[in-house]
Formats: C-alpha cells, structure tokens, sequence
C-alpha cells in the first residue's frame, strides 16, 4: 500500500481537496492525475505516485488538506500492476484530433468549462503535460471577456469569483456564524450639520479638504463611545476587551471589485478637520489600489455609509469580527416631520437619515444599543453651527 500525500510545499495559505479525479476501485497509472488540490493562490494536480488500484480516499472534496497528510492510499499488487495508462500518447497528451477530450479534463476543469462556455481549445493548460486546470479555465474567462463576465448558456450567465469576493464571502459568513446579531434603527434630522458644512465646506474646500457628511458621522460616533464604552469592544471567549482609543473602519465600496474597510485611527482626538484630511487620503488610495495592510487594521469599531448608493434602510453584517457593532447610515433625504414650536405642532421639511446599530447581542443588550444611537443622534442634531471645529473630545 503506497500512500498518497499533499505536497510539502505549495503556494498558497491554504490548501482544499476541490475535486477527486477517480473514484475508489478504479486503476490508475503512475503519474496520472489523482486529485485536484486549490490554494488561495493556484490550483495543481497530484499525480499518482505508483501504478496500481485507488483502494482508499482519505479527504474528501471540499476538506482543508495540510502539507504533508495522507490524501489517498493505492494498492500496489499483481492484480493492480497492469493498470491501464490514461489515453494518451507517450508525452501524455491525447492523440487523434477526433478523441473526445471529456476524458482528458478532470471533473473539476470540465464543470468550469461547462460553466463559463470557453473552449478548451484556446487555452494553454499549465498543468502536468500541458493539462488544463480550473484555474486556467477562470484566468481564460476573466481575461476572454470584458467585464469578467463570460458566454451565456440556459443557466443563465456565469462570473467567476475573484479572490476579494470570496474572502468578503468568508468573513460575512464567519461573522453571522460566530455572532447572534441585532439591529436597531433610529432616525437623525441632519439640519444642523447641514447648515454647518453648507457654511464651512468652502473653507475646507481652499485647503483643499472635501467636506463631506461622513466626518460628521465618523466624529458623532465617536461622542457616542462616551456614553456607552462597551460598543468600542472586542469579544473574546472568557472576557470583554474595550478600548479607549477609537480606530473607526469606513467600508469603502470599490465597485464591482468589492469593499475594503481602511481605519481612521484615535478619532477620540480629532477636529473636524483631522478625520476630513484622513478620510479624504485612505478614500482616494481605496480606490487606487494603493492600500496597505496597516491602513485597514487594528479597527475597533465600524461605518457602513451604504445611503451613497440610495439605499434608505440597511442591516450591515459585521464587518470586522470580533468587533461588536456596526453603524448604518441611510440615505439622507428630505421628509415632512411634526416638530413642536412653543407649544403647538407644526409640519416641516427637515433632512432626515435612518440610522442603524448592528450588534453582536453576546455582548450589547437593547438598552446599551439604544443608548448608544440616541447618544449618536444627538451629537448629529446638536451639532454647532457656528463653530468651525466640533472635536470628538469636547
């Protein structure tokens, strides 16, 4: 019995087992490709390191497979020594140019060829004989087409997922996972941080500062910490971490390539104008591509600005686990409210927003989460018109 094992070394962070080329029972050749292995990075073949019968599968698809473990064991013997070689001429490649080349493809390569409608024949395989691969097969898709969409079929149209979209993926369903999650909502009447950019934005703007709402946001969120310490923490199994500081991660769209979430760090220190000169540099370098890991760690808190793109009312996931809440802002927009004036109900038109905190109910109760956005909401209504300054410390 010889055992068949994952490469010691491998590129990549992680490897899985993404799909078995034989099943057990059957005879397999030396060297035929056995199994497809993928990492974050690539996705390699392992062949068989004898001839003889595929006796037994160790990890199944879909399993994490370490460097070093037993993936499968062939059984070496008379019966199995004569194992019939895959159809191939003596380079491994097929020959005939009418052979079916179904059986030439593994299982995984010809879901992806069946998915995306490219031919395999315009593709330059990269695996062992000049073998196609899955990841072959998605590079040939993204690059075919533009966008990276690829041919329709009945199905319907079919995009590979890039390797943002599938760790946005990871971290959204580790996060429900590990989390039970609650949303509350409130509403904010934004007039007076309208009136105080509308008055300040062109001083801003000769500094060649964009003023936008969000610092005003990001500065409210921080007062709010004051009120209620625990929503700037981090869960841990046996105790609760809270920070004094206020690292506040913006979820920063960057199109259809996905969201990545730079950090404004000791926001509890900050002007108005401190966080407008950050958010405004990590914003223009998001979207540049020129973020590096240390702008998007170490935050304790964060803001999904999702009202930009229209939406009214969110829920966001948290983002950053083990973070303990997320702030929503909707989209701000003009509604008639009833406010009173000494003493009697008037209608106006005021510039209101929905307001949501998201947070894991391990660690927040409804009386904090309230407590916090009320806090929030005031610091946004309260905001002072006439100063050019509102630090979060004041």
């Amino acid at each position: 019995m010889v055992d068949v094992l994952v490469p010691l070394e491998q590129e990549g962070t992680q490897a899985t087992v993404s799909a078995w080329l034989h099943k057990v029972g059957e005879l397999v050749a030396k060297d035929d490709p056995l199994v497809e292995l993928e990492t974050d990075k690539v996705s390699v073949e392992v062949p068989a390191p004898v001839a003889g019968r595929l006796s037994e599968i160790l990890i199944v698809a879909g399993a994490e497979a370490r460097p070093g473990t037993v993936l499968a064991r062939i059984e070496v013997g008379n019966e199995s020594a004569g194992a019939p070689s895959s159809p191939a001429g003596p380079a491994g490649a097929p020959t005939g140019g009418e052979r079916d080349m179904s059986s030439w493809h593994s299982p995984a390569v010809r879901r992806a060829l069946a998915e995306t409608g490219i031919d395999p024949a315009s593709i330059k395989g990269t695996g062992r004989d000049g073998r196609l691969t899955r990841a072959d097969v998605e590079t040939a898709a993204r690059t075919a087409h533009a966008p990276a969409a690829v041919a329709s079929n009945d199905a319907g149209r079919f995009v590979p997922h890039d390797r943002m979209r599938l760790a946005i993926a990871r971290n959204m369903l580790a996060s429900v996972s590990e989390a039970p999650q609650v949303t509350a909502v409130f509403e904010a009447d934004f007039s007076a941080v309208t009136a105080h950019r509308k008055r300040h934005r062109d001083g801003f703007a000769a500094a060649g500062i964009a003023l936008s709402f969000t610092p005003y946001i990001i500065l409210a969120a921080a007062r709010a910490m004051r009120a209620v310490p625990q929503v700037n923490s981090r869960w841990h199994p046996d105790r609760l971490e809270v920070f004094d500081r206020v690292n506040i991660g913006i979820g920063t769209a960057l199109g259809d390539k996905g969201l990545v979430v730079p950090v404004i760090r000791d926001v509890q220190d900050l002007s108005l104008r401190g966080v407008a000169t950050r958010l405004q540099d990590l914003t223009a370098r998001a979207r540049q591509g020129q973020l590096v890991p240390a702008d998007m760690a170490g935050g304790t808190f964060t803001i999904s600005n999702h009202g930009v793109s229209g939406s009214l009312l969110a829920a966001p996931v948290i983002i950053q686990q083990p973070q303990s809440a997320i702030l929503g802002i909707g989209k701000l927009e003009k509604r008639v409210v009833v406010r009173e004036v000494e003493g009697i109900d008037t209608i106006q038109i005021r510039p209101m927003c929905y307001v949501t905190l998201t947070i894991d109910h391990r660690v927040l109760d409804g009386h904090q989460t309230n407590a916090w956005l009320a806090a929030f909401v005031s610091a946004i209504e309260g905001w002072a018109v006439d100063t050019d300054e509102h630090p979060a410390q004041d």
